[in-house]
């Protein structure tokens, strides 16, 4: 019998890796219209277990990608945490807070293969699908094509771990570029001797998903327990599961030299709900009949010394902790010929250093949380107030609300004070507008979804000089396409009586539904807010250009217009 011949296909961008960073990044890449293929080594998507938390601006993510309804409705939403200290009594309670601007003022817990299954789902009706079982063995660049962006620089060799008999086991893939969402322990990352730097520490943890029998008065909120046994945290799920964090005297079962654990076994789960018990007493814990999952690690804190190859192979993901949707609406540009392989070059900028300050900020975290509590006996423990006061202040980065992009050729911090409460390289917090048409009431972030184009929002104050506004705006729309790369919304402080949204200039109200006003609903309940709360002068206005991951690239003042293709002409062709 003849050997069949290797495979050989062409890609504009190939994703290794299906966990959610890689499927969050596939689907944001198949809406953007690019030809995108996922693989993974799995034979199958995890069924439970695994990473199990959205914090408050994922969800935001979620939303601006359509998909925000259904996690909505599987996950279990977290509202609150409560804080557990060693005390006469055992264990006792402490209130949190939470971030003030968040759209959704809570995180949501669901398991993995859910997580996964909703952008498997959407990417199913965009033909998008993974291949899977498929394993990576060779990637290789041609560097002497690196500055042509349509070139296929990337050839990477898969092996199909269950290719039936007499079809070929390999295959050949050329790809524009490849993003490496392939995990901790990342092939793409090791294939290019990209160095994880940081500490691996000695905290030992394990990690149990049940049903609990339980006495325990916070079972349905984050409860974060400090006590003299070891810490414990406990993560309320979906239904009535539980996920519980427990703190081990693990030492003996971790390999000195890797820092991996060698006898996972010696920590089954009923191990793990004894020790938790301890932790928990005077609560009840019981072991309940069966387990969903479970799994025991090391905590490390470490991030990737770099997040791409030339450009041309990123890592996203675990593979560097950083999450890959803020590369997409890039390549799709770059892929367009609306950008230049530059703009390519931010993504390690703007996402490496959040990723370092996660870093840091789990390291305090981790140090306060797996050390001793402070008591009478060890008053060089760690106190109480030290942990609350670490979860408050690092709330809003937690969360992702606080994420902040240093300034580069998308993000310019001139002219921040026409719109004092906007920070310029954060994301477009949510607000409530009416649309002036038909007085419905609309969600300012509803309105900006991640459909790869720039949103231009024209607070245009007192409506003066409306003509030369458009004049300035209309070359800028002209060039970069009235809903193709920019769409402009139009924002009236308030609906003056006799208002015609048909009297606006063209370029201001490219459809009736994008002129809003900033004033009550009907019932007087909602709206009339927006000025005042992104510190916006009614009487001067200001335009806000919110790039298409939603977050600020620029403002400019209503007489300054035409900066903003000055701003555009520096990324894009």
């Amino acid at each position: 019998m003849g050997t069949s011949p290797v495979r050989e296909t062409d890609v504009d961008v190939l994703i290794i890796g299906a966990g959610p960073a890689g499927m969050m990044c596939a689907n944001a890449l198949a809406k953007a219209g690019v030809n995108v293929r996922i693989v993974d080594q799995r034979p199958k998507q995890v069924a439970a277990g695994q990473a199990d938390g959205l914090q408050p601006r994922t969800i935001e993510v979620f939303q601006s990608y359509g998909l925000a309804d259904r996690l909505l409705k599987e996950g279990n939403q977290m509202y609150a945490a409560a804080f557990y200290n060693p005390g006469p009594n055992g264990i006792q309670a402490v209130p949190d807070v939470t971030a003030p601007t968040a759209r959704y003022p809570f995180e949501i817990t669901l398991h993995q293969g859910a997580i996964e299954n909703i952008f498997a789902d959407s990417m199913k009706e965009m033909g998008v699908e993974v291949s899977r079982p498929m394993l990576p063995t060779q990637l290789d660049l041609d560097l002497s094509k690196l500055a042509d962006p349509t070139a296929y620089v990337a050839r990477v060799v898969l092996k199909h771990l269950d290719a039936p008999e007499g079809e070929a086991s390999t295959e050949v893939v050329r790809a524009r570029f490849v993003i490496g969402a392939d995990g901790a322990h990342s092939w793409v990352r090791k294939r290019f001797d990209i160095a994880m730097e940081g500490l691996q520490t000695e905290y030992v943890w394990g990690v149990v998903d049940m049903i609990p029998k339980t006495d325990f008065p916070d079972i349905r909120n984050k409860s974060v327990i400090h006590s003299e046994n070891g810490s414990c945290l406990v993560i309320p799920r979906e239904g009535d599961k539980v996920r519980l964090y427990i703190q081990l005297e693990g030492k003996d079962a971790v390999d000195a030299s890797s820092g991996r654990i060698v006898d996972k076994q010696r920590f089954g789960p009923h191990k793990l709900m004894e020790v938790a018990s301890k932790s928990l007493h005077p609560y009840i814990f019981r072991t309940p009949e069966t387990f969903d999952w479970w799994t025991i690690y090391v905590i490390g804190q470490r991030v990737a010394s770099k997040f791409s190859i030339h450009e041309r192979v990123f890592i996203a993901g675990d593979a560097c902790h950083t999450h890959s949707p803020k590369a997409a609406w890039k390549l799709a540009y770059v892929l367009r010929g609306w950008a230049g392989l530059s703009i390519l070059k931010t993504y390690e900028l703007e996402r490496r250093k959040y990723a370092q300050d996660l870093i840091d900020f789990d390291v305090k975290w981790a140090d306060l949380f797996s050390g001793k509590p402070r008591t009478e006996i060890n008053q060089g423990g760690v106190s109480h107030a030290d942990l609350l006061e670490a979860f408050q202040t690092f709330g809003g980065f937690t969360s992702g609300i606080g994420i902040h992009y240093s300034e580069s050729a998308l993000v310019d911090y001139a002219n921040q004070r026409y719109a004092r409460n906007v920070v310029i390289g954060q994301r477009m917090a949510p607000q409530t507008l009416i649309r002036a048409a038909d007085f419905r009431v609309e969600e300012l972030q509803d309105l900006l979804p991640s459909d790869t184009r720039f949103k231009l929002l024209v607070f245009m104050g007192e409506m003066k000089a409306l003509g030369e506004l458009a004049a300035a705006l209309e070359p800028i729309v002209s060039k970069y396409g009235q809903g193709t790369a920019v769409d402009v919304l139009a924002i009236a402080p308030s609906r003056p009586p006799g208002f015609c949204v048909m009297d606006l200039p063209p370029v201001l109200r490219s459809h009736w539904s994008k002129v809003l006003c900033d004033e009550k609903d009907l019932r007087g309940r909602q709206g009339g807010t927006a000025y005042e709360t992104f510190g916006i002068d009614p009487h001067v206005g200001a335009i806000i250009c919110v790039r298409p991951d939603g977050y600020v690239g620029m403002i400019a003042p209503l007489k300054e217009a035409g900066s903003i293709a000055t701003y555009f002409a520096s990324f894009m062709e």
